[in-house]
């Protein structure tokens, strides 16, 4: 079944080549679209907006069916898991109807949550988005007295944030404000605010500031400006609320600076300076710094080092560097410490008693039942405590907060997500399998089906969602609105391809820079041998990416077109050369450490090798559905419409390429969670029809 298009794509303009660069000439057609608010501009995404609705016109019933499904499996009104912070249990809440959350408290009266206690609501997202098409509240910070509510939020999409401080008692905003504001964090008088801001070009965090409250945040004071365009600034606390905090990172590199939360007004310190390819994340402990670090190995190790001398020449190792085991993160308590790694690419959690004198006691582990899952630390406000809270689910189990008790070694399920609508998990089943890529390295995959519709005979419609950049692991976790496409047969495989984390730095390290071609070749080996095991018919595979999956999505395309059938392609950063080469836009120069510097000219060739934009051809192209957000401040919305707009020109067969702008949202899509919940049903009804499922 395909789509019944009926009227005729747009179809742009375009303007003459860019100035050649190490020998090479460079389309850059469309250049006009990137005025977006001029009438040219908006009136053609509307008409493309216009054309995909058309497109999509006979979804409409199918649409309405797949949203009734995923909204039936949503617990519509719903709470979080409280938990203790100064005082206070804090917690947030749904309700049906509602689109954003609440987020309350109630006084702690002893240990445990009392539900009889009053609430108090601090901030209702509902309300600040009355009149606006989009919100997010990026940050919020409670003073340690419990009475001022710092918050950001975004009314656009763009990343934009806005500072608001509250007043608990009265439930009024203070005249205290701040634009473009990133990270904050209180000292401990609850009247002196740090917070970061960006800088309004590049969106780079490169300024932190001093507040007071209640004086005129014109006159903040400037603690420190960032001037390398690399680096980002971020502040924060240390989990005893002893030490404020600050790191100055980028992706490669970092340092961080401490000082006393009880005197803000002194001047931060230096751990240790930054050093080229070095990283290293502290927390603080009884006037020890326990740093997590990759000063010798790509894996990281664990070290400690007084505060008062907290140089690279006085750290004491404390876990080893291991060459096939990343330590990942760790959390700090009075007693106990907890390490994060992964183990063969799943996450792996040891708890460690800590004595007086800084040793480690005999770990024990946290146990995961399942093959291929999801776990990690959950909310731990409270450093001087007997039980540790985590996270669990996977792709059969709905997501879980658990409670580890220290002496007993034992956890206790405190809330698992209710998926109501006759969800079953007994009739899904998870799997790993590893595929070999082509330079012979096992790559693993994760995958999931409904165990009565699956087969293993190469029948099965086949949907493979990737990433890969960014050292970022995707995540096995469950989703209601995939049980939509699990009950009509799919199989859902979710490949771990080199250029994300899951086996740590040095599968990032093997899928970037110029080595990102792996990135995509071992996506191609993933689908060729899911398909050749019989996990999917070849004739019926789906594929799916955003952002950098969008990239993933455009480059596995252009080298095999044949192998897909269906592309759904999120805010795809598909313009490589010319966005790189552009260092005016937002993150350019910052990402030169994950894809290369094309001002130089052996990184420019490479990454020529793979630009979807500039390596689209004649031929035939599978179907494809390409979504952008006018607002996206990570991926140009300009991007993906001349993307679609030139592969129109090339395009042979009669598949359908649709383009989707979301005028009202940014990176993520829209904001609230029913409107987020249509946009899938769209993806997924235009995915089913192209498959021909229906």
């Amino acid at each position: 079944m395909t789509l019944a298009v009926t009227t005729a794509p747009p179809v742009a303009r375009t303007e003459p080549t860019v100035t050649p660069l190490h020998g090479v000439t460079l389309t850059d057609n469309y250049a006009w679209l990137r005025d977006k608010a001029s009438p040219e501009t908006l009136a053609y995404l509307n008409a493309e907006n216009a054309y995909t609705e058309a497109a999509m016109a006979p979804t409409q019933a199918l649409q309405k069916q797949l949203y009734d499904e995923m909204l039936s499996h949503i617990k519509e009104t719903d709470e979080s898991v409280p938990y203790r912070m100064n005082g206070f249990f804090y917690y947030s809440r749904t309700v049906t109807g509602l689109q954003y959350p609440l987020h309350c408290r109630r006084i702690a009266t002893g240990p445990k949550f009392d539900e009889s206690q009053p609430e108090e609501i601090l901030l209702d997202v509902n309300k600040l988005a009355e009149g606006q098409p989009f919100m997010s509240v990026g940050g919020m910070a409670v003073t340690p007295s419990g009475s001022i509510l710092a918050y950001t939020t975004d009314n656009t999409g763009f990343r934009q944030y806005t500072l608001h401080i509250r007043d608990l008692a009265t439930g009024q905003d203070l005249p205290d404000t701040a634009e473009r504001v990133g990270s904050i964090v209180w000292a401990a008088d609850s009247k002196t605010l740090f917070y970061t801001t960006e800088d309004e070009q590049t969106k780079r965090h490169d300024h932190l500031f001093r507040h007071t409250l209640g004086t005129e945040t014109a006159n903040d004071v400037l603690v420190l400006h960032e001037e390398d365009e690399r680096f980002n600034v971020g502040v924060g606390k240390t989990r005893d609320g002893k030490l404020l905090m600050v790191e100055i990172g980028s992706h490669t590199t970092n340092e961080c600076l401490i000082l006393s939360a009880q005197t803000p007004t002194e001047a931060f310190q230096l751990i240790a300076p930054r050093l080229d390819d070095q990283e290293y994340y502290p927390d603080h402990r009884d006037g020890t710094l326990y740093i997590r670090t990759n000063d010798t190995g790509r894996n990281f190790r664990l070290v400690t080092a007084p505060i008062a001398t907290p140089g690279r020449e006085h750290w004491t190792e404390l876990l080893p560097h291991n060459p096939d085991v990343p330590l990942e993160d760790f959390d700090l308590f009075e007693s106990f410490l907890v390490t994060s790694r992964r183990e063969l690419g799943l996450p792996v959690m040891d708890v460690f008693p800590l004595s007086g004198d800084r040793e480690l006691g005999q770990s024990a582990r946290i146990a995961f039942p399942e093959p291929t899952y999801s776990a990690g630390s959950h909310v731990n406000r409270e450093f001087d405590t007997i039980v540790f809270r985590y996270s669990y689910q996977s792709l059969v189990s709905p997501a879980s907060v658990f409670e580890y008790d220290i002496a007993s070694a034992t956890s206790t399920l405190l809330k698992m997500q209710e998926v109501p609508g006759g969800f079953d998990p007994a009739l899904y089943a998870s799997e790993r399998v590893m595929i070999t890529a082509a330079d012979g390295v096992e790559v693993p995959v994760s995958l999931v089906y409904r165990r009565d519709s699956f087969k293993r005979d190469a029948t099965n419609p086949l949907y493979v969602y990737g990433y890969g950049s960014y050292g970022y692991a995707l995540p096995v976790s469950f989703s209601g609105a995939r049980l939509s496409l699990l009950d009509r047969g799919l199989v859902l495989a979710y490949a771990h391809i080199r250029g994300g984390g899951e086996m740590g730095d040095p599968w990032h390290d093997a899928g970037k820079m110029m080595q990102k071609l792996t990135t995509f070749t071992d996506f191609t080996a993933a689908v060729e041998q899911l398909t050749a095991k019989g996990y999917g018919d070849p004739t019926r595979v789906a594929i799916e990416g955003g952002s950098a999956g969008g990239l993933l999505m455009g480059a596995v395309v252009n080298q095999r077109p044949d192998l897909f059938r269906v592309v759904l392609s999120h805010v795809p950063f598909v313009d490589v050369m010319n966005t790189m080469l552009d260092a005016t836009l937002p993150l350019t120069v910052a990402e030169y450490e994950e894809w290369g510097n094309p001002n130089e000219a052996d990184a420019f060739a490479y990454m020529l090798r793979y630009s979807p934009y500039d390596n689209l051809k004649p031929g035939n192209y599978p179907a494809m559905l390409v979504k952008t957000s006018l607002n996206d401040s990570q991926v140009m919305y300009w991007e993906p419409a001349k993307y679609v707009a030139k592969l129109r020109t090339l395009k042979q067969n009669d598949t359908p390429l649709l383009l989707h702008t979301n005028m009202d949202a940014g990176h993520g899509g829209a904001s609230g969670r029913y409107d987020y919940l249509k946009e899938v049903a769209f993806d997924y009804a235009f995915l089913l029809t192209q498959l021909g499922v229906v």
